[in-house]
């Protein structure tokens, strides 16, 4: 598949992967923190047999420009959704996973000339579970200076996801890192991403309405106000599994937004995409389908 350069905000350029017929009407996949373009299996293909499918880099991630002047905010993450989905002559439906998803709440709910045709949720709400922050945020930055072998990668993943096989071959999680000059193997994004952000829920909260500090990306006073802005078709799909999505947390964002509808995947944690990657697609197909047809 080939892969392209998108224009994000401040001047930051995108990279991500197409699948499909540029005419068609668009549908762009955005990851979760510490992800790539990588992260969804066959969604990008299987997207991409009837729409103009589209995985992003986020800034500071996979091949995607850091932000030289390290603002990974929720603000940020916005700004280049924003200017992704207008740069379509069609508004996109957004796919969001994790930080992709509260990425798109925020940049269509607290923009209302933001640009797009639906928006799928995948296991995240304004409303998140403290214990699967943490152990998100433990996982991120407890190994900063890297691994010594692809094993030790493989290793830490399935510790962190005991549910999904260990795969025999580990050639693919080259897409997720990038070797040093000493030979180290480190995570596929800016260091600079990490930074204070995965703190107490209650400690970032405090903070921000103290100081007015946006940096946060688990704000989420600030994420059910956008999200009861929001009138595009949504879709939210939690993993029934999932440690950071708890029911009632899902329950929380259908009441946020009345007209949302809910695909709980049985077998799924927080990565819904990786672990069940067939029902999945089925369900995002099936409401793209219904998204173009209305």
């Amino acid at each position: 598949m080939p892969k392209i350069e998108l224009q994000g905000a401040d001047g930051l350029v995108l990279a991500a992967d197409a699948e499909g017929d540029p005419t068609r009407a668009p549908v762009i996949l955005l990851h979760g923190g510490g992800q790539t373009r990588h992260a969804w299996g066959t969604t990008l293909r299987t997207l991409g047999e009837r729409w103009y499918a589209l995985s992003v880099d986020l800034r500071g991630h996979g091949d995607s420009q850091w932000a030289t002047d390290g603002d990974y905010s929720l603000d940020a993450f916005a700004r280049d959704i924003r200017v992704l989905a207008a740069s379509f002559d069609q508004p996109p439906v957004l796919v969001g996973a994790s930080l992709g998803g509260i990425s798109s709440i925020a940049a269509i709910g607290e923009e209302q000339r933001a640009q797009a045709a639906g928006l799928v949720l995948v296991d995240v709400a304004p409303r998140v579970e403290e214990a699967g922050v943490k152990r998100i945020g433990a996982f991120m930055t407890g190994n900063m200076d890297g691994f010594a072998s692809l094993e030790e990668v493989a290793d830490l993943i399935a510790t962190y996801n005991p549910h999904r096989p260990r795969p025999s071959d580990l050639s693919g999680l080259k897409k997720n890192l990038r070797q040093r000059d000493d030979g180290r193997w480190v995570w596929h994004w800016d260091p600079a991403f990490v930074g204070g952000r995965f703190g107490s829920i209650d400690e970032t909260r405090t903070r921000a309405d103290a100081t007015g500090d946006r940096s946060s990306l688990v704000d989420g006073q600030r994420l059910q106000r956008a999200a009861a802005t929001i009138t595009i078709p949504t879709l939210l799909v939690r993993g029934r599994m999932s440690d950071l999505l708890s029911e009632e947390g899902a329950q929380e964002l259908l009441e946020l937004v009345p007209h949302a509808s809910l695909v709980d995947v049985a077998g799924a944690g927080h990565m819904v995409a990786g672990d069940r990657n067939d029902l999945f697609n089925d369900a995002v197909v099936a409401f793209v389908d219904e998204v173009r047809a209305g």
